[in-house]
């Protein structure tokens, strides 16, 4: 079984521009995520998936691998689909390029399901909430994820799900963590079908996947980890590696 993480990265940005190549404490952030990445066990190798020619070349200067994407890749799947095309592995493991914290302990998690004796067509990770944690539980920005017995997404939703018509102590939620590990095969076939009317009423890209019949495995975890999406996010996780590198 051999395993791969792809890493999409684009230099344009909706809420922090330039965002890949933003400093954190005397590296890239894109450098950082890679830097990450490389500490899994499960995964064979670590690739940048990039369209831009400045993203490559940082990355390049620092001995790391990238191949070259379109720009017209509508999200991050499709541009690590397109990049699979020329890497041969039996799994790939999409981590988005603004998680520069990430644990290697969660990129195991979710690859570990594939080298089960029965893999799934996708895993991802999700982590338990407090009943309590209205915040996170009602924050759009946060999305929820309902499982089956076995541990299979349900449905994802930036509502809060289940909805507690009856308040009982048994109820639990989960946060969905966006990282996702896909067989090859089912990684080409999601990245051809045409986005869903779930999906696009959720903005949830995985949602795709659940109404074309494909099982997603959640794997539980209790390591939660700050992405970038804004300056206040970059100013956080700066904090936390200048606290780290004191020791």
């Amino acid at each position: 079984m051999k395993a791969v993480i792809l890493i999409p990265a684009r230099l344009d940005s909706s809420r922090l521009d330039r965002k890949m190549l933003a400093d954190l404490e005397g590296e890239p952030l894109i450098v950082r995520t890679w830097q990450q990445a490389l500490k899994s066990r499960l995964a064979d190798t670590v690739v940048v998936a990039t369209d831009s020619q400045e993203i490559a070349a940082v990355l390049k200067a620092r001995g790391a691998e990238v191949v070259m994407t379109s720009p017209t890749a509508s999200c991050g799947t499709e541009r690590i689909a397109e990049a699979a095309r020329h890497i041969e592995a039996d799994v790939f493991l999409n981590l988005q390029g603004d998680e520069p914290l990430i644990s290697p302990e969660n990129i195991d998690l979710a690859l570990e399901p594939f080298f089960s004796g029965n893999p799934p067509d996708c895993s991802t990770l999700v982590l338990p909430l407090h009943p309590d944690d209205r915040e996170q539980i009602e924050d759009p920005h946060q999305v929820k994820v309902v499982m089956d017995a076995n541990g299979f997404a349900l449905y994802f939703s930036r509502s809060p799900i289940p909805f507690r018509r009856n308040m009982l102590p048994s109820t639990t939620f989960y946060r969905h963590i966006g990282l996702y590990a896909f067989s090859a095969a089912v990684l080409q076939k999601f990245a051809v079908l045409p986005p869903s009317m779930l999906e696009e009423a959720e903005s949830l890209e995985q949602l795709r996947l659940l109404e074309n019949g494909f099982r997603i495995q959640c794997v539980t975890t209790l390591i939660d980890n700050p992405g970038v999406n804004t300056l206040e996010d970059l100013e956080l996780v700066r904090r936390i590696i200048r606290g780290s590198s004191r020791g």
